[in-house]
């Protein structure tokens, strides 16, 4: 009896940042209903007409307002199906912190001890997500895209939460919240910079790859 071969699974998962937001530009720390700002909706144009290129099958959007918005526009240029997603939304910060003035001095010390203490395992100040939880999520969410059908997605998700995954396929197992925390500080993603793993399961094992960071040449 002939023995097939395995199917080598590739994949191409496109990670793009909504467009300015209202939060983005605004005084006040980003509460979940915040929508594009006029310049995010042309930026959400801008990156449509170039996404309609690449060979997307489906998008996913994080479930917060202003990537939905941008995700919309997307699929209105491509013509692809879009679904919603909690598991792309931003991390969450404490609730202390959301809608809050960001020169707030209480609010800024409510960060700075979040900072300090990120690395210490199990530190939470209040209801915020940290280390532990972002690490998860991030390994649920990649998890999801590898077990899919599809083969090119376009995700729309969010800053911090964007540099975790890609801390995570970069590290995997091994990421730690020093890591984590260099990736939040010393990379930058632009408003629809468009950000490109690859995944493949050929043997010996699978693995992420990080292709291209932070594209976005569209905006000139």
């Amino acid at each position: 009896m002939a023995i097939r071969a395995k199917k080598t699974i590739m994949k191409k998962i496109y990670f793009i940042r909504h467009g300015e937001s209202e939060g983005n530009k605004g005084p006040v720390h980003q509460v979940p209903t915040c929508l594009l700002t006029e310049k995010g909706r042309e930026q959400a144009a801008f990156i449509a007409n170039r996404c309609a290129k690449f060979p997307i099958e489906v998008v996913i959007s994080s479930a917060l307002n202003r990537a939905k918005e941008t995700a919309k526009i997307i699929v209105d240029k491509i013509g692809k199906p879009l679904e919603i997603s909690d598991l792309f939304i931003e991390r969450k910060g404490p609730t202390e912190q959301i809608g809050k003035l960001r020169n707030d001095p209480k609010v800024l010390a409510i960060g700075k001890t979040i900072k300090e203490n990120f690395s210490i395992k199990g530190f939470r100040f209040s209801d915020e997500e940290n280390f532990d939880d972002l690490k998860n999520r991030a390994i649920r969410a990649l998890a999801f895209l590898r077990d899919r059908q599809e083969e090119n997605i376009l995700v729309v998700t969010h800053d911090f939460f964007m540099k975790t995954i890609t801390a995570y396929a970069v590290f995997g197992e091994k990421l730690t919240a020093y890591e984590c925390e260099q990736f939040f500080r010393g990379l930058r993603i632009e408003n629809t910079g468009i950000t490109i793993l690859e995944f493949n399961d050929k043997e010996p094992e699978p693995l992420w790859q990080l292709w291209i960071w932070n594209d976005h040449s569209h905006l000139g």
